[in-house]
């Protein structure tokens, strides 16, 4: 029971942290483009904020070891995460609106690594297998539920008044969220009962690891980003936008466990590798024809994979230091945010100069290939190395 209350606890915080703190933002963008004046390039400037903060929150978590500090940040992120929200409601000024996105990409690392982390080494020290995709289905469930959210809610309500019910419902889920994870000074289990012995990779695995996780970053913001923008710029998807956004989400949520599963069966590089041209594949279909049809086929491979390749990334870092997993989780997830920050920006530029996402498509399609190109080097010239975290799901 305890173990089931500690898991949905970690859900719940990522549908608060991320899914309204951050993915509402992406079905509101039409709408506050529509009602607020939002321009197509700041609307890409916003979402690049939203990133230089959730760079900043991963700075934090990989410079910090102890448990104690580490639950007081996750639990101050739940409290951000519904300020943020409610903030964005109550102002159409840009300057404040990107304040209110720097300190929800603060949240959204709480969550994303902080609250992973915990959950991870409470799962570690308990005896259980060292996974995220239980965790990880609440990015999914979080997005599917703001685009369902926003679709119903776009028929009574404007834009801030969404925003502001968003945050009420904040409110409600913050509360599991908070008493379910147990605070370390009341974790009954000594964490000397299970031996937690770290096992670092070598450096030239985590220069390739790294520039293997920046390219999926690419691969994911964009997407993630700006498909309710793309669709609403189609006419034969126009109005569809949310529905994408929904599908992505749903097909996200039992992505984790699928590609738990695949990992243990061919290691977790080789599901990578996999993961990443299934993710490539789902973000060409749009350009591939302009149907629905089409167009939801790549949003579930898109949702299927997207979340699939953060957590097996994580936890496989997350196993290379079983002690302080928020160590490896926080670099890691340092490149994965760069590319986060430059990749909106861009691509809303080059959306406003030509009047299509095109070029961010091909953008992060590109990246995704060059991600596969790197796992392959992984596997090349990484065989002598003490590897297997990345290739045991163990």
């Amino acid at each position: 029971m305890q173990r089931l209350k500690v898991q949905i606890a970690g859900i719940i915080s990522l549908v608060l942290m991320l899914g309204i703190a951050r993915f509402a933002y992406t079905p509101l963008i039409p709408l506050m483009e529509q009602q607020a004046g939002l321009g197509t390039a700041q609307s890409g400037w916003l979402a690049a904020v939203n990133y230089v903060g959730y760079i900043c929150g991963a700075l934090v978590a990989a410079s910090i070891s102890s448990l104690r500090l580490k639950d007081r940040l996750y639990r101050l992120g739940l409290i951000v995460a519904i300020l943020t929200t409610v903030g964005m409601g109550l102002t159409d000024d840009w300057l404040l609106w990107a304040v209110l996105r720097f300190f929800a990409g603060l949240s959204s690392a709480a969550g994303m690594l902080i609250g992973s982390g915990l959950v991870l080494n409470w799962l570690i020290r308990h005896g259980y297998r060292g996974e995220l995709g239980v965790h990880f289905a609440g990015m999914g469930l979080g997005i599917a539920a703001c685009a369902l959210a926003v679709e119903l809610l776009s028929q009574r309500f404007d834009w801030s008044q969404q925003w502001i019910i968003l945050s009420l419902a904040g409110i409600v889920l913050a509360i599991p969220a908070w008493q379910w994870l147990p605070k370390p000074e009341q974790d009954s289990v000594n964490q000397q009962v299970i031996n937690l012995e770290d096992n670092p990779p070598s450096t030239r695995f985590i220069q390739l690891m790294t520039l293997a996780y920046l390219c999926a970053g690419v691969g994911y913001v964009i997407s993630i980003t700006f498909i309710v923008a793309i669709a609403e710029q189609l006419p034969e998807l126009r109005g569809q936008g949310n529905l994408l956004f929904m599908v992505m989400g749903i097909a996200a949520i039992p992505s984790c466990f699928l590609w738990d599963k695949v990992a243990r069966k061919s290691g977790v590089l080789n599901a990578l590798i996999i993961a990443y041209l299934v993710h490539m594949i789902g973000i060409l279909m749009p350009l591939w024809g302009n149907s629905l049809a089409v167009t939801l086929v790549g949003a579930v491979l898109y949702g299927a994979t997207v979340i699939g390749i953060v957590s097996m990334v994580l936890a496989m870092a997350g196993r290379f230091y079983p002690s302080k997993p928020a160590t490896m989780m926080g670099k890691m997830t340092l490149s994965y945010g760069i590319s986060q920050i430059f990749a909106p920006a861009l691509t809303g530029h080059l959306a406003e100069l030509s009047g299509n996402y095109n070029s961010g498509i091909y953008l992060a399609a590109g990246s995704m290939a060059l991600g596969v190109i790197l796992l392959l080097s992984i596997k090349a010239f990484c065989q002598n190395d003490n590897l297997k975290p990345a290739y045991s799901s163990n």
